[in-house]
């Protein structure tokens, strides 16, 4: 166990660029990659422009602190602490900015595969709805 404050933090390519702690590098996960990210002033970029086309991977995300403003293949929406945005196309655009100072994302992902295999048994799932 350790607390994210013990995390080394990536250095900084630009003075506005969020804390970045690497959960998947600090750890040595291998079978997805974990990265928190914060925006330490309100309109800080979290989450810079991109797709992930080429890496085939789907993405989560998840606002711990603070709200975030999602840009999604064009459509802006705030997304509040306590809130997910699942990504499954890896073919879609996103970005995301702060909109209050201390904003911080969890973000999870992984290369997309016909199915995932869980330890967790099927019955535990078979009332729980998915979603659309």
């Amino acid at each position: 166990m350790k607390r994210l404050d013990e995390i080394p933090l990536v250095p900084e390519d630009e003075p506005d660029d969020p804390l970045w702690y690497p959960l998947q590098h600090h750890f040595g996960f291998t079978a997805f990659g974990v990265n928190v990210y914060t925006a330490p002033e309100a309109e800080g970029p979290l989450i810079g422009d991109h797709d992930e086309a080429e890496s085939e991977q789907e993405e989560l995300y998840l606002v711990t602190a603070g709200s975030a403003r999602f840009t999604i293949d064009g459509q802006e929406t705030v997304v509040p602490a306590g809130s997910v945005v699942a990504i499954t196309d890896p073919a879609v655009r996103r970005t995301a900015v702060a909109d209050e100072p201390g904003t911080t994302l969890v973000v999870v992902g992984g290369r997309r595969a016909p199915q995932f295999e869980s330890s967790w048994q099927r019955e535990h799932f078979t009332t729980v709805p998915t979603a659309e």
